[in-house]
């Protein structure tokens, strides 16, 4: 995950199939793939100016070749890989 101010992010394509999943007081703004359910980027409820985005979904970017990488199995404890 790496952040981005709301002005800088881009999807340049697939932006049709974009889902949008809010909770509670519905600031924060979280975007899934509608097909695959990959978790694409999201605006902020701390800071509303700036996306956190998925480092993954970006065309060209090889996660191996990137060197350590945290991630994260969807629960409580954080991974890192090697």
């Amino acid at each position: 995950m790496a952040g981005v101010p709301v002005e800088r992010l881009r999807v340049t394509r697939g932006a049709d199939k974009l889902s949008l999943y809010q909770w509670n007081a519905k600031i924060a703004k979280h975007y899934f793939c509608s097909v695959c359910g990959i978790y694409t980027h999201h605006q902020r409820r701390s800071v509303p100016t700036e996306y956190g985005y998925n480092v993954a979904c970006i065309e060209g970017i090889v996660l191996s070749e990137m060197g350590p990488v945290g991630a994260s199995n969807g629960a409580a404890q954080t991974l890192v890989a090697a």
